[in-house]
């Protein structure tokens, strides 16, 4: 794992949330986002080599809604970058680690990701992820 790409945070409202994010970081919004297979709705910001992704459920069965009725707006997930998804995916996966899905899957912000399950890493769901590099 390279570094960590991002810190995913549940929100309820996108719009009041990136008002926030952008006063607080001192910075614009650079990209607004919805990912249709996740059923989200996302806005990145960067500060430096940090990146903040805000994430809203379009969907009341959407992992985001799930999380919000669970345990509210917060902290939704860590993402690290990864050279080779496919390779890391494997190598988590010999480690024992469960993955919540088998095959990568298109992400935002131009990536594949793949999520590690939070039970097996102290309760933080962790993604890692991977550029999407067009030849």
């Amino acid at each position: 794992m390279n570094k960590i790409e991002h810190i995913g945070i549940a929100v309820k409202d996108l719009n009041s949330s990136i008002d926030i994010y952008q006063k607080l970081l001192n910075t614009d919004c650079y990209k607004t986002e919805q990912v249709e297979s996740e059923f989200v709705n996302t806005a990145f910001f960067k500060t430096g080599d940090n990146k903040v992704e805000l994430l809203e459920a379009t969907s009341p069965d959407s992992a985001i809604a799930k999380f919000i009725e669970k345990k509210g707006e917060g902290i939704h997930h860590i993402a690290f970058l990864v050279d080779d998804i496919l390779a890391e995916m494997e190598r988590l996966y010999k480690e024992g680690f469960v993955l919540l899905s088998d095959s990568p899957k298109k992400g935002a912000d131009n990536k594949m990701v793949c999520f590690v399950h939070p039970k097996d890493t102290n309760g933080v769901l962790i993604e890692i992820c991977q550029e999407i590099k067009w030849i």
